[in-house]
């Protein structure tokens, strides 16, 4: 995991670096068109004469960036609402278990859709900013959990018992010993968040003007890249 984990870091960090071509650019030459793997073109081309490995070096970048943003600031929700909904608890308990649970029942990948069809910019930011929005409640709703069981421990009551601030005894006494299970919320919305972007990248709902994996399976399907048996072009982005 670690292995493969370093592979795409790696290649999202030096790959738009090592790119051999302009993702964009579309070669004329017509025995360019759909061209399978070769010595000068590693995974073939689009219909259009573009390089596949190009465009696959550059679209890990971009989806990986956007899965980790989404990540960061979503597991922040997750952690803000979390940990003060079980240690406030009484009304504030009540409120943010609500908001919480608003956001559970709502079908998330049809309000992205709504969401990002009603927006006018149609980038990165504007994904990233509806992810986060709806990628946050299962984290929150564990975190709550973990937190009701930690409150009641008697080193909690010691910490309040002397005085300190609420704030201190979440930030110094309850969070790092959730960090095991923060982590794997993290993990999981950047997985939650890698899937959706790349599915509103192929139903054309978002910045199709980029590259990431999403834009590159969409210009494949409308192209019929599965009907002209043109593999290297939905398989390299798919897996």
């Amino acid at each position: 995991g670690a292995v493969l984990l370093g592979l795409f870091v790696l290649a999202g960090i030096i790959g738009p670096l090592v790119a051999p071509y302009d993702p964009g650019y579309q070669n004329p030459a017509p025995g360019l068109s759909l061209h399978a793997p070769y010595g000068a073109h590693l995974l073939g081309t689009t219909q259009t004469g573009q390089d596949v490995l190009s465009q696959l070096l550059t679209g890990i970048r971009l989806t990986g960036e956007l899965a980790i943003i989404v990540g960061v600031v979503a597991t922040a929700l997750s952690v803000i609402v979390g940990v003060s909904s079980a240690f406030l608890g009484g009304i504030w308990d009540e409120l943010l278990s609500l908001l919480s649970n608003v956001f559970l029942v709502i079908p998330a990948l049809p309000l992205l859709i709504v969401l990002l069809g009603y927006l006018q910019t149609k980038g990165q930011d504007a994904t990233i900013l509806v992810l986060s929005g709806l990628g946050w409640p299962w984290g929150a709703r564990v975190i709550r959990a973990q937190t009701l069981a930690i409150r009641n421990r008697d080193y909690i009551a010691a910490a309040q018992e002397t005085g300190e601030k609420s704030w201190r005894v979440i930030a110094f006494e309850i969070v790092p010993n959730e960090v095991s299970l923060i982590a794997a919320s993290f993990v999981n919305t950047v997985l939650y968040a890698i899937g959706a972007s790349v599915a509103l990248a192929f139903i054309g709902v978002a910045d199709l003007n980029s590259w990431s994996l999403g834009t590159m399976l969409y210009w494949a399907q409308s192209q019929q890249a599965l009907e002209l048996g043109a593999w290297w072009w939905f398989i390299p982005p798919g897996l």
